[in-house]
C-alpha cells in the first residue's frame, strides 16, 4: 500500500511562485502534485498544517559537523547519522558533510562511511564535501598547513574512485596545488570541483573555471579580494557566469552591505548560494570544541582559534535564510532560493531537490509566518516536529 497524504493550511513556496489555497499531495516520498485544498482525492490523508508555509528543505554544501560531533574527529557512519539529524530542526534535508584538510587515513574514512550512508539512503545524507587538502598554505584559514599538499596522481584516482560510489562529491581546491588538467579529470568524472582558501588571480580563475570548476567557496572568504587591478578569486566569482558561489550569511564572515555588493553584480547562470559552514555546535550548548588538534572557541555568534582565526561558523541555515531576508533585504522567495533551489543546481541536482514538482523528493520544511520552524520532513518521513524532542519518524 502507497503512503499518500496532502499538507493543508499553509501557503506553499515551490521554488519559484507561491501558491495560496491548496495543497501538497506526497506520494511514496515524493511530491505527486500542488492541488486546490478543495481538489484532494477522498481516499487521501490530510494533515492540517496550522498556517504558515512549505517550502521545499534547504541544501546546505558546507557542514563541517553537528550534534557535537566533527567529521573529521569521527569519521565514521554514525557521526554521519548525527550530522544529519542535529541539521534537520534547522530546515536542512540535504546536506554535504564536510571534512576539513587532514591525513590520507582520515580522508579515506570518511569516504567509506560516505560510501556506506548512501548504501543505507540516509536521510538528509546528499554525498561528501572534502575542502582540501590541496590548498594555498597562504589562505590556509583554519586549516592545518602541514597537511596541505599539492594534488598527486594517486589524489585524484581517490577522488575518481569516490565519485562512482556517492551521490554528490564536491572537493575544494586552491589553482597553487592542482592543475588544470586534474580539474578537467574530475569535472569529467562528476566532482563538483569548487575553488577556494587560494590566493589566485582572475585569469588563473577563469582558466580553471574554463576547465570544468564550478564552485567558490565561501565567497570573501580565505580568498583573494576584489582590487582596482585585479578582481582575484572573489571578483571571479562574482564576474564568471558558470560558477556558484557559496556566502556565509552570518553577519561575521561577509559585511551585509558587501552581500548587497555581490547579488547586485553576480553574473549568471551561477548564483550565489548560503551554506553554514557549521562546526560541532549545531544543536548543542558547548562552548568549544577541537580540530585537527587545535581547540575552537565558541563566542558572540562566531568560532574562532585562540589567535581569533575564524573557523567555521556557528549558523544553521534557516538562521541565514532570515539573515539576508530581514538584514541584506532580500524578498523571502529569493533568500529560501538561495538556501534551496540554488545550492541544488549548483551540484545538478535541481531535478530532485530544492523545489516542489510532481517526482521531486518530499523534502518539506513547514515555517512560521515569523520563520520559525515548526516541522520537517525528508522523503515524506516528518523529521521533526517543533516541541517533540528526538523525533525520526
Amino acid at each position: 500500500m502507497s503512503d499518500r497524504f496532502a499538507l493543508t493550511g499553509a501557503r506553499i513556496f515551490d521554488g519559484d511562485d507561491w501558491h495560496d489555497g491548496h495543497a501538497l499531495v506526497v506520494r511514496d516520498g515524493l511530491v505527486e502534485a500542488i492541488l486546490p485544498s478543495g481538489a484532494i482525492a477522498a481516499d487521501v490523508r490530510v494533515i492540517e498544517t496550522g498556517g504558515g508555509m512549505l517550502v521545499p528543505g534547504f541544501v546546505d554544501l558546507q557542514v563541517n559537523g553537528g550534534g557535537g560531533v566533527m567529521l573529521n574527529d569521527h569519521p565514521d557512519v554514525a557521526s554521519l547519522e548525527t550530522i544529519c539529524k542535529a541539521h534537520a530542526p534547522f530546515g536542512t534535508t540535504a546536506l554535504l558533510p564536510t571534512l576539513i584538510t587532514d591525513t590520507p587515513d582520515i580522508t579515506a574514512a570518511a569516504v567509506a562511511a560516505g560510501e556506506a550512508a548512501a548504501l543505507r539512503k540516509m536521510p538528509g545524507f546528499l554525498g561528501l564535501h572534502l575542502e582540501g587538502p590541496h590548498l594555498s598554505i597562504a589562505r590556509k584559514g583554519a586549516h592545518d598547513p602541514a597537511l596541505i599538499r599539492p594534488m598527486s596522481d594517486a589524489d585524484q584516482a581517490m577522488l575518481i574512485a569516490a565519485r562512482q560510489k556517492l551521490p554528490v562529491l564536491l572537493t575544494t581546491v586552491a589553482p597553487e596545488s592542482v592543475e588544470p588538467a586534474r580539474v578537467a579529470a574530475l569535472a569529467k568524472a562528476g566532482v563538483i570541483v569548487s575553488l577556494g582558501h587560494s590566493d589566485t588571480g582572475y585569469a588563473t580563475a577563469s582558466t580553471f573555471a574554463e576547465a570544468g570548476a564550478s564552485v567558490v567557496t565561501h565567497l570573501f572568504n580565505a580568498m583573494s579580494q576584489i582590487g582596482n587591478r585585479e578582481p582575484g578569486l572573489a571578483g571571479a566569482a562574482i564576474d564568471i557566469g558558470t560558477l556558484s558561489a557559496g556566502l556565509i550569511a552570518d553577519g561575521i564572515h561577509v559585511d551585509p552591505a558587501t552581500i548587497k555588493i555581490a547579488l547586485r553584480a553576480k553574473q549568471g547562470p551561477g548564483k550565489i548560494v548560503l551554506v553554514s559552514d557549521a562546526m560541532a555546535t549545531i544543536g548543542t550548548d558547548m562552548t568549544s570544541f577541537t580540530l585537527n588538534g587545535r581547540t575552537i572557541y565558541r563566542k558572540d555568534g562566531s568560532l574562532r582559534l585562540a589567535d581569533g582565526t575564524l573557523a567555521g561558523a556557528d549558523l544553521d541555515m534557516i538562521s541565514a535564510v532570515r539573515y539576508v531576508h530581514r538584514i541584506v533585504g532580500l524578498d523571502l522567495s529569493e533568500a529560501l532560493r538561495m538556501a534551496s533551489l540554488y545550492p541544488a543546481q549548483a551540484i545538478g541536482q535541481s531535478h530532485r531537490l530544492g523545489r516542489f514538482a510532481k517526482g521531486t523528493a518530499a523534502d518539506i520544511v513547514s515555517l512560521s509566518d515569523d520563520l520559525d520552524m515548526k516541522s520537517v520532513w525528508i522523503g515524506g518521513g516528518k523529521v521533526f516536529e517543533a516541541g517533540v524532542p528526538r523525533l525520526t519518524g
